[in-house]
């Protein structure tokens, strides 16, 4: 949805009006009262709750701080190597540990979303699901899908694809259009739907609670990865 949506791909618009129908139905179906943690039922669930200044100011300096470092971190690791490698070997500049260490901070910035946004927190998830009941939905998350989307379409059509990456030969893209959607595509769509509209948690959010419930994690990725081999 994130990535795909960003890029204007078609088969990320059907994956995403597949799976958002199907986890909203399967979520009503599953939990008929809707309550969940987050939203008891007491207070309305769109009531907004804004942070501390000083949870601001720690935020705030947590997302510039790690945006400074996802910018700077790689070069300095790139310029680094280049350096090694016309010492000692007076090849070519290999960029692959920039391009590991530009992987991580992408990741630790994907993850740092998921965390502060509470998308890893499944009875937020299951709220945002409770939709058209407004009593019991929270509208907070689909923030997510509006900042997570727009800036990044913004950017797409502005810069393209067509010059490489700072550390790639090429962007990694999909090649299969519309064309290519069949039903394993769209059973596919909507299994990741019912998976999460029955536990509110999908794959990305669902890694990074791992680390924070090592059981739990383990579970699920075996399932997981079964589930991959299924589908072979």
């Amino acid at each position: 949805m994130l990535c795909g949506l960003a890029r204007l791909s078609g088969r990320s618009a059907v994956a995403v009006a597949t799976f958002f129908p199907t986890a909203i139905i399967t979520h009503h179906l599953a939990h008929p009262n809707l309550s969940t943690s987050v939203c008891p039922g007491n207070v309305p669930c769109y009531t907004p709750v804004y942070p501390t200044p000083k949870a601001t100011m720690s935020l705030g300096t947590l997302a510039v701080l790690s945006v400074f470092a996802a910018r700077t971190v790689p070069g300095i690791v790139a310029q680094m190597t280049a350096l090694h490698i016309t010492k000692n070997t007076k090849g070519s500049p290999d960029h692959t540990a920039a391009r590991i260490t530009t992987q991580f901070f992408s990741g630790l910035l994907f993850a740092l979303g998921l965390h502060i946004s509470q998308m890893s927190h499944p009875a937020k998830v299951a709220s945002f699901l409770s939709f058209p009941d407004l009593e019991h939905w929270d509208p907070s998350l689909a923030l997510v899908l509006l900042f997570g989307v727009l800036p990044n379409l913004v950017e797409n059509q502005i810069k393209g694809f067509k010059l490489p990456p700072t550390f790639a030969e090429s962007f990694a893209l999909p090649n299969k259009t519309v064309q290519d959607i069949d039903w394993r595509f769209l059973l596919g769509a909507m299994s990741f739907g019912i998976g999460w509209g029955l536990t509110g948690t999908c794959p990305g959010p669902a890694v990074l609670r791992s680390f924070a419930q090592p059981v739990w994690g383990l579970l699920w990725i075996g399932g997981f990865w079964l589930g991959g081999l299924l589908s072979v």
